[in-house]
């Protein structure tokens, strides 16, 4: 699929993409129409026409936009933090205390994230560059060859953990915790560590840049 090239945001387009995905993640869908959209948002159908060239590459513009958004808050989250397994906890919880401060982004990223070529590009390829460098430097204890089985296990783990939350089925720390010390230990480390690691306290999201 050709990657969607951002638009430039303004306040009536970034109105418009809440109101989608909104609509993505109440109703399972991954195309709506311009009448839809327009009460959505609150907006005329001619301001929807004017800001959204193409409706149907609506759904993959508003996937990409929040990957990318959520991808650069959770670099910042690491700021000061050199150790790889560190990083995975922060990176694991935040988006699983995200869906429970947000539970329509929580549940269109679980509804979508596997499916979406935007979401689904960034969320795998992330991951792989923390894993490699920890495989790299004896950090984590897995083989080459099973990157791609660990890459799938970290993305699917976190995504299936927000569910839970959402559904009020578990609180954002015990089941955020809990995911992340399981996957450190399947990456070879220590329970022990494992667990500390899984419960340090979690930096604020920052605010993206734009």
């Amino acid at each position: 699929m050709t990657p969607v090239t951002p638009i430039p945001a303004t306040p009536a387009r970034r109105r418009i993409q809440a109101a989608a995905m909104k609509l993505f993640a109440e109703q399972g869908v991954t195309r709506v129409s311009v009448s839809e959209l327009a009460m959505a948002a609150g907006m005329a159908r001619g301001t929807i026409y004017s800001n959204v060239p193409d409706i149907d590459s609506l759904f993959e513009e508003v996937a990409a936009e929040l990957v990318r958004d959520m991808v650069e808050r959770v670099m910042l989250g690491f700021v000061g933090v050199e150790d790889r397994a560190h990083q995975l906890a922060i990176g694991v919880r935040l988006y699983i205390r995200r869906a429970h401060e947000e539970p329509l982004w929580g549940r269109f990223m679980s509804r979508f994230a596997l499916s979406s070529a935007s979401l689904q590009a960034v969320l795998t390829s992330d991951p792989a560059v923390n894993l490699r460098a920890g495989m790299e430097s004896g950090r984590y204890r897995i083989r080459p060859e099973q990157l791609p089985a660990m890459v799938g296990m970290l993305t699917g783990s976190t995504l299936a953990a927000m569910l839970p939350v959402i559904e009020g089925l578990g609180t954002w720390r015990e089941v955020g915790s809990d995911t992340a010390e399981l996957l450190l230990i399947v990456l070879g480390l220590d329970r022990d560590e494992a667990r500390s690691l899984a419960r340090v306290e979690l930096p604020i999201l920052p605010a993206a840049s734009s």
